[in-house]
């Protein structure tokens, strides 16, 4: 069947001649839009308390390079797969956040073939064709262009999320609740949205986003979370960074991004059409392992900060209500550990005499002791031992070079 239209201009013809569309898919996709849209009000209805107009997608980063948590880390384990704070990795948390909002089957979760087959034996309940190893190393805007035409394939009004692995968010539902809020915002005003942390101190070492009036959206008149994004502003000095905390409209770039499949796709037309090119090749009918495999490797590396979210000109940034840490470091991981009296941190058993403000993590069962030390970091596996002072934690990435292949 083809409709007959007309259009501002005086010309007729079918759907798929005015505008280019498949007239047996686009019925289809229509009459599949109702029944999900149906069939989603009444899963939200068992499942969760939000209702989410348009289909829902997310994209999980799940890359990395390993070095910061050496020698628990490897470049075949970087610090999504490793279990730091509870007893399962930082990329199940990821994934087990989103249920009951997004079914499995609309995630795809981006990793890399050093890491794709420990991704895969993780998540053995997870569909196998979700998950997807990029060919080469190409940062974040490449990684983004791969998740969209993913989903553009299968739904290109949908709704998009695009989520690091590597997070710790113990708040669920106030998790789900933001990303509501901010789906509501996407769809609404048709913006790319991001998520914003209020910050809890000048950290030196996370971006910053300047945030400009509050946006009022028709479905959540009462809701001041969102507010336009004035700019963003790259790792500051400490000064700087103070200066932000003191102004009061700053917040952390937690680098998770939401917007409509529509408008991420309008701002890779604008500002990397190399990339806009790339999701082309994407979503044409059996095209997409081919032009992963063929095109990927020869795509630009650039994060999609500078190449998209930093020039787009209509942004917006809703804040999290959400607990929230990157855990950056071995610093940053003893805050989860157990304390003595003496400040010394510890996932496991230790015996300490005058020692204070040490960090030790253990895997296998070994007896740890500390005598006399002070302000270190010891990290045990089955085949590689760290020590080092703890403020000589973000230098650890340095020794990665220096150790035999098989360490690494």
């Amino acid at each position: 069947m083809a409709v007959r239209v007309t259009t501002r201009k005086g010309s007729t013809g079918s759907c798929s001649e005015v505008f280019e569309m498949d007239i047996g898919k686009d019925i289809a996709y229509h009459i599949r839009r109702v029944w999900e849209k149906e069939t989603a009000i009444f899963e939200t209805r068992k499942t969760s308390h939000f209702h989410m107009p348009n289909p829902i997608y997310a994209l999980i980063l799940a890359g990395g390079s390993g070095e910061r948590f050496w020698p628990l880390s490897r470049r075949a384990r970087p610090k999504q797969l490793l279990r730091l704070v509870s007893d399962k990795t930082l990329l199940e948390e990821t994934v087990t956040r989103l249920e009951g909002l997004i079914p499995s089957e609309r995630i795809l979760i981006l990793t890399n073939t050093e890491q794709e087959s420990e991704v895969r034996k993780l998540l053995r309940s997870f569909p196998k064709e979700n998950i997807i190893a990029e060919p080469a190393k190409r940062d974040t805007a490449a990684a983004v262009a791969l998740g969209t035409g993913w989903v553009v394939a299968r739904d290109h009004a949908a709704t998009m999320f695009v989520l690091p692995a590597d997070h710790v968010i113990s708040n669920r539902v106030a998790f789900q609740e933001t990303l509501a809020l901010a789906a509501d915002a996407a769809e609404e005003t048709g913006e790319l949205v991001t998520i914003g942390l209020k910050p809890t101190w000048a950290c030196p070492g996370y971006g910053y986003i300047e945030q400009g009036k509050a946006v009022r959206l028709r479905k959540r008149p009462d809701n001041d979370a969102v507010h336009r994004v004035l700019r963003f502003r790259e790792k500051p000095n400490r000064d700087l960074a103070e200066s932000f905390l003191r102004k009061g409209n700053f917040r952390w770039n937690a680098g998770m991004f939401v917007w409509s499949v529509p408008t991420v796709l309008r701002e890779f037309n604008r500002h990397a059409p190399e990339l806009a090119d790339f999701i082309s090749q994407l979503r044409a009918p059996r095209n997409f392992e081919k032009a992963l495999r063929e095109r990927f490797s020869k795509l630009p590396r650039i994060s999609f900060d500078y190449a998209i979210m930093e020039k787009a000109d209509r942004v917006l940034v809703v804040e999290a209500s959400f607990d929230w840490d990157d855990i950056g470091s071995w610093r940053a991981v003893s805050n989860y550990f157990e304390k003595d009296d003496r400040g010394n941190a510890a996932n496991c058993a230790i015996t300490a005499l005058d020692s204070s403000n040490n960090i030790v993590f253990e895997e296998d069962g070994t007896t740890i002791a500390l005598l006399g030390v002070h302000d270190l970091i010891v990290v045990q596996t089955k085949d590689a031992l760290l020590v080092c002072h703890r403020h000589e934690a973000e230098k650890i990435k340095n020794l990665i070079g220096k150790l035999p292949p098989e360490l690494q």
